[in-house]
């Protein structure tokens, strides 16, 4: 799937169970590229945020708050084209939320999606673009995260997999419960390991720092970030891919 697909449609597989024909891949990403604004309220809220909000946290709150502009996600009764409805919505949206919680971190101005761009293209556009410039996007990279989402997008029963599951078998909303996962996934024993990388990079500064500290980190019997996992025991699967 790595080499041949791209990550809407694994989301479609993983969604619907199996790989969608070229009509309904086409008709699917429609509906997810007429969907990637949010309402103009949203940013009332994320102008609530103080600068050092920690990104995951605002977005965590963005993606509950979708339960208030579509009030219909919380009915449990929910027809299967409502329920679809929301699920294009979460798919397309939380991009754009993403990307306004790294900008409300760096104090700069929110860009709005552009729906002639794919997927990951947007993403790193609304992520990186300025208004000073036009932003030029890097093929290579959009095509490595398409990769890595597909990579990241089905991990068994992980904490924040889990935490969705336990938080929608209340019947609660999609997006509280995708909300509940994000703030899983915030811990430093999940996603958040790797923040605590880049953190231990900065510490390293150089690669020729990185013998000596590495040792002594060891002698002094601290966690190394970015080694091992807990599930898998004999490396990494996705690891050759990445």
């Amino acid at each position: 799937l790595a080499d041949k697909s791209s990550f809407v449609e694994v989301s479609y597989l993983l969604i619907y169970g199996e790989l969608p024909t070229t009509e309904q891949l086409k008709s699917f990403q429609e509906e997810i590229t007429n969907h990637t604004l949010v309402h103009e309220d949203v940013k009332s809220i994320l102008d609530g945020f103080p600068s050092k909000s920690h990104p995951m946290g605002v977005l965590s709150s963005l993606v509950s708050s979708l339960t208030a502009f579509y009030p219909m996600s919380l009915d449990p009764n929910r027809s299967v084209s409502e329920v679809n409805g929301t699920i294009i919505r979460l798919l397309a949206k939380l991009p754009t939320l993403a990307a306004w919680s790294y900008k409300n971190r760096m104090r700069q101005p929110v860009v709005y999606p552009n729906n002639s761009l794919d997927y990951c293209s947007n993403f790193l556009r609304m992520m990186f673009a300025l208004p000073t410039e036009e932003y030029q996007i890097n093929p290579v990279v959009a095509k490595a995260l398409d990769k890595l989402l597909i990579l990241h997008a089905d991990h068994e029963q992980n904490c924040s997999a889990s935490t969705v599951r336990i938080v929608g078998s209340s019947h609660a909303s999609l997006y509280t419960s995708v909300s509940a996962g994000i703030a899983a996934l915030w811990g430093p024993l999940h996603g958040g390991a790797n923040e605590e990388v880049m953190h231990m990079m900065h510490k390293i500064k150089k690669p020729e720092n990185a013998l000596k500290w590495i040792n002594d980190a060891l002698k002094n019997k601290e966690v190394v970030m970015g080694f091992g996992h807990r599930v898998y025991k004999s490396g990494d699967s996705r690891v050759p891919t990445m």
